[in-house]
């Protein structure tokens, strides 16, 4: 028998290939990161301006003024200190004499095999935590699909068959789903700003690609959403994404669809990117450390920000 396993061993056709388990991150497609964010920072803060003027005849008419008049309203502006906190996170990479030299002969690496580890679970984190942060942790850690700075928050209306979801409505009642979110976003911002994004949970996604306007058309009715939205029409595109984390992220655990502007004047994410610490090694073991640090994402208009459920 132990003749037989060494021919099996033999014949063996061994792949060295590493191939390391499936995942997908779209964080670096949907938000620009916020420049210059440094791994020391604490706190990262912008400052919010509103404006305010007064009329002459009336406080919110215009400021008339008579030919010989001096005494002019004035304007004011008020500053918003807006400050989040910068988080500090670290991991290490450890692995033993012996396991590099056994996996080295294997071709599979341990500290190559580890390194990759790594870059995915750095990878699935900072996705994570720009598109729903980290609740668990800290109560106020939002993300871009459930922040509560967002107050344009709604379910979408009923079609004909008095059912909200898309998979019962017509292409012209889609539309208007989508018409319906982005005006609402661009009369919030007083029509200065209209979105041009739109992300959606992926059964969503598919089922506008896939299924036609009409059993006699060739368009689908993501093209046809793209051809006649108001952001088209405006902005010259809408740029339309499926979205993992937006599958029951609605309330009461609905599926949500998400309008907004992607813009780093807009919307941004500070975080400072991996630092690699000194080598050392104990014995027969050899260690490296990385540090890196998330704040948390800035919404600098929520205004310009839409949600809508039961989709």
């Amino acid at each position: 028998m132990s003749l037989m396993a060494f021919f099996l061993n033999q014949l063996e056709n061994f792949d060295p290939t590493f191939h390391q388990p499936l995942y997908s991150v779209t964080w670096s497609r949907d938000v620009d990161l916020r420049p210059g964010v440094s791994i020391s920072d604490e706190l990262t803060s912008y400052i919010r301006n509103n404006y305010g003027a007064t009329g002459s005849q009336q406080a919110t008419g215009l400021p008339y003024m008579a030919s010989n008049g001096n005494n002019l309203p004035g304007i004011s502006v008020d500053n918003e200190k807006i400050a989040t906190p910068v988080r500090l996170l670290g991991q290490q990479i450890a692995y033993s004499r012996w396991e590099l030299e056994k996996s080295q002969r294997t071709g599979q690496s341990v500290d190559m095999a580890k390194m990759q580890a790594f870059n995915a679970m750095y990878q699935m984190s900072t996705d994570q935590v720009i598109y729903v942060g980290d609740t668990a942790t800290y109560a106020d850690f939002e993300g871009l699909t459930n922040n509560s700075a967002v107050t344009n928050v709604q379910d979408v209306a009923d079609g004909a068959s008095t059912d909200p979801e898309w998979t019962t409505k017509t292409p012209d009642e889609i539309l208007a789903d989508v018409n319906e979110i982005l005006e609402s976003a661009y009369e919030a911002t007083g029509f200065a700003v209209c979105p041009n994004k739109l992300l959606l949970p992926f059964a969503q996604y598919s089922y506008i690609c896939s299924q036609k306007v009409s059993g006699n058309a060739d368009k689908s009715i993501i093209t046809y959403l793209q051809d006649n939205c108001i952001s088209t029409k405006v902005n010259g595109s809408l740029d339309i994404r499926p979205v993992k984390w937006l599958k029951g992220r609605g309330v009461n655990d609905t599926d949500r669809m998400i309008a907004y502007t992607k813009d780093i004047q807009f919307l941004r994410f500070p975080m400072a990117p991996v630092t690699a610490g000194a080598a050392w090694t104990q014995g027969f073991d050899f260690f490296r450390p990385y540090a890196w640090a998330y704040g948390q994402l800035e919404l600098i208009y929520p205004e310009t920000i839409a949600y809508r459920d039961a989709i």
